[in-house]
């Protein structure tokens, strides 16, 4: 796929701007031919969950993750409390397993009760116990802390490598067989700007670039790959469709990775974003 060179620079995340205020509509993290879509509660409309200020990073320890849930029980602006949820959800089989919970894919009391006690450790809003998009990347995220490279994907070399895992979304970075940087979440290229697999080098740092076509913020920018970057976003890191191309990191991990790396280490990048 072609792209001009202004397209290549502006990598930052991709925003939905149309729709209703209150609730954004998207299709099933599971399938694209799932026909019920489901719906996720706007950051502004959960009580306790401040919107992020563009430009500005978010504070430590308060930026929450919004859950997708289904639309009959998307929460309203003033509610006090989350009911536990009844429906059962797209990756409830991976959560329950997680969770050491009988792995029998429905939705129990008890069930619904751990999941609401993970997603409250893990900043998840609202923490209903439905095990949504969100709900299994996070699980996703915590399965692999122990051992991220398992599979053998990303290569073992004694030069400091940062591993991109499309399939999983995840980054980490590994040198000399062991890892350095544990697994964060990512939010890689949207579908038709997806991020380009292969072994690059890192070749420019600019702590804080602005990208040339839309003059948007992409700090601790580290390029690899013909204007695509590691970066970091203002913005949840498990919402919206991607980014231009670039590989977006929460303010915090982009941080943390930017002090570790330097010109010339090696980025690999491999699998594919589910749903592209």
């Amino acid at each position: 796929m072609k792209r001009t060179l202004p397209a290549l620079l502006v990598c930052a995340s991709l925003l939905v701007v149309a729709g209703p205020p209150a609730v954004a509509v998207a299709p099933s993290p599971v399938s694209r031919a799932v026909a019920e879509p489901v719906s996720y509660a706007v950051s502004g409309l959960v009580p306790g969950v401040p919107r992020e200020t563009p430009g500005r990073a978010p504070a430590r320890g308060t930026q929450r993750h919004i859950e997708y849930v289904p639309q009959s029980e998307v929460v309203h602006h003033g509610t006090r409390s989350v009911a536990c949820s009844r429906s059962t959800g797209p990756y409830q089989r991976q959560t329950e397993r997680y969770l050491r919970r009988e792995v029998d894919g429905r939705q129990s009391v008890g069930d619904c009760r751990a999941i609401r006690r993970f997603q409250q450790a893990h900043r998840i809003v609202p923490a209903s116990g439905f095990a949504g998009s969100v709900t299994g990347a996070m699980v996703r995220l915590m399965r692999a802390k122990k051992d991220p490279n398992r599979a053998g994907h990303c290569p073992d070399r004694r030069e400091r490598t940062v591993c991109v895992d499309l399939n999983r979304q995840l980054l980490w970075v590994q040198q000399d067989g062991r890892v350095i940087f544990d697994p964060v979440a990512i939010r890689s290229g949207a579908p038709t700007m997806e991020t380009r697999t292969g072994t690059y080098r890192i070749y420019l740092r600019h702590r804080r670039h602005i990208s040339n076509l839309y003059h948007t913020p992409m700090p601790f920018a580290q390029f690899f790959d013909r204007g695509e970057a590691l970066h970091a976003v203002y913005d949840d890191i498990y919402q919206g469709p991607g980014s231009h191309g670039c590989v977006n990191l929460t303010w915090t991990d982009a941080q943390k990775l930017w002090d570790l790396l330097k010109k010339q280490d090696i980025v690999y990048v491999w699998g594919r974003k589910p749903g592209v």
